[in-house]
């Protein structure tokens, strides 16, 4: 694509001359405009004819042609420009304008400008809309489509996650211990045995001692044992005789 020159779209360049400003008023500001190296300016408008013949701005009114007026001062801060094509001391047809503020010169957008510049942007935040939306899109073939946004995942960050609760060991190696505890157990028995929490450890030899019942009392159950048998058996008497069949 060939360049885009700049006099073609002049609404995004500005124009000023610091020392104009201080001397900048209603009968300055058009001699301040028709700087050359203003971008706005035309140079084979009306007015630079005038200027040239060192004729008053009352002799634009007799002239056919490109000229700018003041349109609107607003000493010191604002002055309006306008350019127009004059075809007759009294018809005119507006071309563009522009504005002085603080000495900078800026051209006003025409209607067709603003529109196509808020149209463009009201479609730039469409299609901005539209291709965030799409990135929230998801697909797969057994689920269909659902949406996954992004302050889901925040909001799964945010709240505390309920901690499981491990278990030390698994039943597995539980088994597996308490076999090696009764193997070792086995093998090495212990010497001391602690019969309640908070008593002091006690050889095992003695704990058997008190554990194995005296012969005396062992004789005696046995003795008392034999007596309820033989009273079960007294009381349930002889046994009957039975009728033989012949």
């Amino acid at each position: 694509m060939a360049a885009v020159d700049i006099r073609d779209n002049l609404l995004g360049i500005s124009w000023v001359d610091s020392s104009w400003i201080p001397i900048l008023n209603s009968g300055s500001v058009l001699d301040y405009f028709s700087e050359r190296s203003n971008p706005f300016y035309d140079r084979t408008c009306n007015n630079e004819v005038v200027k040239m013949q060192r004729l008053t701005l009352e002799h634009l009114n007799q002239m056919v042609g490109v000229e700018y007026i003041l349109l609107h001062a607003q000493e010191p801060i604002l002055f309006i420009i306008r350019k127009q094509q004059r075809q007759s001391p009294a018809q005119v047809i507006p071309l563009a304008d522009y504005y002085i503020i603080a000495g900078v010169i800026y051209q006003a957008p025409d209607l067709g400008s603003v529109i196509n510049s808020r149209v463009l942007t009201a479609v730039h935040g469409i299609q901005s809309a539209f291709d965030e939306a799409m990135s929230y899109c998801r697909y797969h073939p057994s689920k269909g489509y659902w949406w996954h946004f992004k302050d889901h995942e925040e909001q799964d960050k945010v709240k505390p996650k309920a901690k499981r609760k491990e278990e030390p060991s698994s039943i597995f190696q539980r088994q597996r211990v308490d076999a090696l505890l009764v193997d070792l157990r086995q093998k090495f028995p212990p010497k001391f045995v602690q019969q309640k929490s908070g008593e002091k450890p006690v050889p095992v030899d003695q704990t058997k001692k008190e554990a194995e019942p005296l012969p005396e009392t062992v004789k005696s159950e046995e003795k008392e044992s034999a007596k309820n048998v033989q009273q079960t058996v007294s009381t349930k008497g002889p046994p009957e005789k039975r009728m033989r069949l012949q």
